[in-house]
């Protein structure tokens, strides 16, 4: 039964192509299925089956037979870093890596570098480590002693540095701790090399900015990353303008083709950064490059994240009583970024993960809309990790989407209760609660904090269980999505999340002609195979950006 939506086409219209005999899952609103699509111009003109498609064939159609293979809408990552990952392929990857092995990295990088020169790097996760202990200053000073190293945290909310970048930041024994962040000290109070989010800026300030030849060379990598794992759009949550200036020059030239939604970044502390006062004096930009790159929301960073112990938390952490976590800002600089936002008509994105952010960001939205209305705002909470029964309630009510990664349930469950305790974390990570009170949830990797690859987060949606398999059942399993909920957390939900539902989303007559074909059936392979899916091929707009 073909259910596929169907213009009223003008049957003398001709496809450039024609795909044929594909098992293709249109992800619409009936969930109906298809087993052919004919594509003109960047956009498919007919979805249905192969009999009526033969009427799509003209002289000079390519006609491409899909040999029963899977088809689903090219996957939407709504929460990405996307110069973030491109910084990951050009220094060192830490990811998930054993202290010994990162040591080794920095050692070699420290010989190939002139004295003074920084070493950057990311990826390290002391959680995975046998000690599960920050690191320290001295264990980079013996193998790097001559030139500044910054090492980020996987999550993005801390730095492990040398006592050569705290003497170029001025961080001393006496240099207190800034409003939102924390300089981690010894008995004696000296530094020890740990910097928790604001902590961090006065060194990473000092970090003289890649070329843009560089950023451009690593844009491009990224780039290739998200095809080869079936991404035709992402959402960049949260750039500065210089990164979005080498984006639009990789555009112009037509070497970027994916489809990216970027969130301007704000500046440190409640100040309104140079990239957002720039935006706003510009306006809104949607759909340029044939509707390859829109500019049209604000990233707000509200707290820190739970590996860190730097997400603010309503309740102390359940592991280090007297603390809970840090504010990035007062309510009264969050008001006024959020105001200021509104006025000037943009999409507000802010990034809460404890009980105590979600909090201050649903109040001063709902304050925000109440006394500047907007009925179809859209605005976000991204993360939204440790929420509550009352909060999961009112994002719904409010129209507040929840913007998550499902792969970081599977990845911090060997931390997240440790920190929140037994009865916090079972309004944790709780997609099921936040689906079944009405809201749709854009699904995301957050890449470079975690691997980029889509079928790893719908494994992890379905299953609650990480790619070893544990724990059997899945983690508290209760919160599952099902295949359907997850694969349109990575499609159509995640276009709603950017207002581009018409667009892109489903594979639907009239819609953009993004695809890609899999190795096996998403909705009938044993669950525990989803994690491994293979691209076969990637197509944006009707174009073969990636076969394998």
């Amino acid at each position: 039964m073909f259910a596929g939506p169907t213009f009223a086409t003008n049957v003398q219209e001709k496809a450039d192509t024609v795909y044929l005999n594909g098992n293709i899952y249109t992800a619409d609103a009936k969930f109906s299925k298809a087993d052919a699509m004919a594509i003109k111009d960047q956009k498919l003109i007919y979805v249905g089956n192969k009999g009526q498609v033969k009427q799509y064939i003209g002289p000079s159609t390519k006609v491409v037979d899909l040999e029963g293979k899977s088809v689903i809408p090219g996957l939407n990552d709504g929460h990405l870093h996307f110069p973030g990952m491109a910084l990951n392929l050009i220094q060192i990857n830490g990811f998930n890596k054993p202290k010994e092995e990162i040591l080794k990295l920095v050692k070699e990088e420290a010989t190939h570098r002139q004295p003074g020169e920084w070493i950057l790097g990311r990826g390290w996760n002391h959680e995975l480590w046998p000690d599960k202990k920050f690191p320290t200053k001295e264990e980079l000073d013996v193998i790097a002693p001559n030139n500044p190293v910054v090492l980020e945290r996987v999550d993005g909310h801390s730095v492990w540095v040398n006592s050569k970048a705290l003497e170029i930041g001025g961080i001393t024994k006496d240099t207190p701790n800034p409003q939102g962040g924390e300089i981690i000290r010894d008995a004696k109070g000296e530094p020890t090399g740990m910097l928790i989010d604001t902590a961090e800026e006065p060194v990473t300030s000092k970090i003289p900015p890649y070329s843009s030849e560089r950023i451009r060379e690593g844009l491009l990598k990224a780039q290739e990353e998200l095809f080869s794992n079936g991404i035709t759009s992402a959402t960049d949550a949260g750039s500065h303008l210089s990164y979005i200036e080498d984006m639009k020059g990789l555009y112009e030239k037509g070497d970027l083709k994916a489809r990216l939604n970027v969130m301007v970044a704000n500046g440190a502390g409640g100040e309104t950064g140079d990239s957002l006062a720039y935006y706003y004096k510009k306006g809104p930009e949607i759909g340029l490059y044939g509707d390859r790159f829109t500019v049209r929301s604000v990233k707000l960073v509200g707290d820190g994240s739970l590996g860190s112990r730097s997400a603010a938390l309503l309740e102390s952490y359940h592991d280090r009583p007297g603390h809970k976590g840090n504010y990035r800002f007062t309510d009264e600089e969050l008001y006024r970024l959020v105001k200021e936002a509104r006025e000037h008509g943009w999409q507000v994105a802010t990034h809460a993960i404890g009980d105590g952010a979600i909090l201050q960001a649903i109040n001063t939205y709902e304050k925000v809309l109440k006394e500047n209305p907007l009925k179809d705002h859209r605005w976000r909470i991204e993360h939204f990790q440790i929420a509550n029964a009352d909060e999961i309630k009112r994002i719904a009510e409010l129209g507040i989407i929840p913007s998550m990664q499902p792969v970081h349930a599977t990845s911090d469950k060997n931390m997240a209760e440790d920190r929140v305790g037994p009865e916090r974390i079972k309004y944790a990570y709780a997609w099921r609660k936040t689906i079944d009170a009405g809201s749709h949830i854009v699904g995301g990797s957050d890449a470079p904090v975690e691997l980029v690859n889509p079928f790893h987060g719908l494994y992890a949606a379905v299953t609650r269980m990480d790619r070893d398999g544990n724990p059997d059942g899945g983690w508290y399993p209760e919160e599952k999505m099902t295949r359907e909920e997850a694969l349109q957390a990575f499609t159509i939900w995640a276009a709603e999340g950017s207002f581009e539902e018409k667009l892109k989303g489903s594979l639907e007559a009239g819609k953009l002609a993004d695809f890609i074909v899999i190795d096996k059936d998403p909705m009938k392979c044993p669950e525990e195979q989803l994690k491994d899916i293979t691209v076969l091929t990637t197509v944006v707009g009707g174009e073969v950006v990636y076969k394998k």
